[in-house]
């Protein structure tokens, strides 16, 4: 264990100093430089001119004297920012580096659980049900419906799961299988639909027939009218959007959650109108 938590800290502070070691390092800045440069160069040419004759000495000595100020005063006045930003770079860096892994360490110690071993696979799933994980929970399943695939009470249970999951595709068809195999209800063509509809965005043609599906097996199925509702407004058939939503409406008591969300869509069409 203690050599773990050696490699562990070995680890971190080399992570830690490969990011933060440019910036204990002086920058170089191109612009900084080459403005040096410039006076420099203006020395050298007021030194050529003079050579050649082509400017009097006393210009050129009083020339070369203002370039001489203004490149000591460029140096002059780099050099104390440099050392001012380079020293609170430093300390930065110094910080970082006994301060990250100090932090990450308290964090751990105090929210985590070091004292535990690891847990291997065969104890977290003799765990009970609601202390496992969800992808525990569908690799169980999915197991028990391989050995028994026309298991429908098993795709029914973990349809749901799946969409919980993210697995929409999964989910559509394991709901397929639930129909399949214990047969139609208006409740399961609107889980269904419901799928369908998630995994296209929109109310699709194939969803569309599994809410007119559970609407014949039941013709009071609020879920089913108001899906079938949205699908003929966002189709431009608000008559037809109204007329579900009213059935809805008449059919349902104030319990109903799906009685409030048709009246709002009935009012917005009778704005429409």
């Amino acid at each position: 264990m203690m050599l773990f938590w050696t490699l562990l800290a070995l680890m971190t502070a080399a992570a830690v100093l490969a990011v933060l070691w440019p910036l204990s390092r002086e920058p170089r800045f191109a612009g900084e430089a080459a403005g040096l440069a410039v006076y420099r160069d203006q020395l050298a040419e007021l030194e050529t001119d003079r050579a050649r004759g082509l400017l009097p000495a006393s210009e050129a000595e009083a020339a070369r004297i203002e370039v001489s100020r203004r490149l000591l005063a460029a140096a002059s006045e780099k050099a104390p920012k440099t050392a001012a930003n380079l020293a609170r770079r430093r300390l930065a860096s110094i910080f970082a580096l006994i301060g990250i892994p100090a932090l990450s360490l308290s964090l751990y110690l105090y929210l985590g659980a070091p004292e535990f071993p690891d847990a291997p696979l065969a104890e977290r799933r003799a765990l009970p049900v609601e202390q496992q994980d969800i992808g525990m929970l569908i690799g169980r399943m999915e197991e028990r419906l391989e050995q028994n695939p026309n298991h429908g009470e098993g795709w029914e249970l973990i349809a749901p799961i799946y969409m919980r999951a993210g697995r929409t595709g999964d989910a559509i068809a394991a709901q397929e299988n639930t129909i399949r195999i214990l047969g139609a209800t208006a409740a399961r063509e609107v889980a269904l639909g419901e799928y369908l509809r998630i995994a296209s965005g929109r109310i699709s043609p194939e969803s569309k027939a599994a809410f007119e599906r559970a609407l014949a097996l039941d013709g009071k199925s609020s879920s089913a009218l108001f899906y079938l509702g949205l699908e003929a407004e966002e189709s431009g058939r608000l008559a037809d959007a109204k007329t579900f939503w009213s059935r809805l409406v008449e059919s349902t008591n104030t319990k109903d959650p799906w009685r409030i969300p048709a009246q709002r869509r009935l009012m917005l069409i009778e704005k429409k109108q």
